[in-house]
């Protein structure tokens, strides 16, 4: 809870003084989809891409942040929209030191996608929408979920028993039952090289 003692410290070194000493610019890759659509298969991806190149990223990945800062958190929608409030607050802090900051979460309500946009300057939050039916998903089943969902074993579940509200108007949009991992990756990163966040290399 915010007290009025609590006052708001300027830094003397800024965003985009960071980012240029990383010769790039700041960002947000804000990854959604439903469980086992591949995001945070195509966010690694992008992730080593980015690395291999020398650029400065990191990943947050939805499972990790629930074993540590959103490990007293469930899975009511009340939960989910505290879960996307705490990261939308990490990552802000991630893109303040200049990194390319990627976020895998399911994160299905777009009121929660849009205070995380709100959060960063214009051209910073990059939606990206890992479009896959929930019928190849559930195919997929990596982690076995959908299976324990349909038998009552697990509530609140994504897709099943709770809703899910798929981007209006993403920034980049994947289709990764038409594609490969690589070029679902490449995808990103030509987007990131056309807006100018980082220069074409080797890519």
């Amino acid at each position: 809870m915010k007290t009025e003692n609590t006052v708001w410290h300027n830094q003397h070194v800024s965003k985009a003084q960071r980012a240029e000493l990383k010769q790039q610019k700041a960002c947000l890759l804000w990854y959604t989809g439903l469980s086992g659509s591949g995001k945070s298969t195509i966010a690694n991806a992008v992730d080593a891409l980015l690395f291999a190149n020398q650029h400065h990223s990191y990943l947050l990945d939805g499972d990790n942040v629930r074993h540590g800062l959103n490990g007293d958190l469930g899975f009511s929608d009340q939960d989910r929209v505290e879960n996307i409030r705490r990261i939308s607050e990490v990552a802000q802090l991630f893109v303040d030191a200049g990194l390319i900051v990627s976020t895998a979460f399911i994160s299905p309500f777009r009121q929660d996608r849009a205070l995380a946009a709100s959060k960063l300057s214009a051209g910073e939050f990059i939606e990206v929408f890992i479009d896959t039916p929930i019928e190849v998903c559930e195919q997929r089943d990596p982690k076995g979920l959908y299976k324990k969902a349909r038998a009552g074993e697990i509530k609140d579940f994504t897709g099943i028993d709770s809703s899910y509200e798929a981007p209006e108007n993403p920034q980049i949009q994947i289709k990764t039952a038409d594609q490969s991992i690589e070029q679902c990756a490449q995808q990103v990163v030509d987007y990131l090289i056309e807006h100018g966040i980082i220069a074409a290399k080797k890519l």
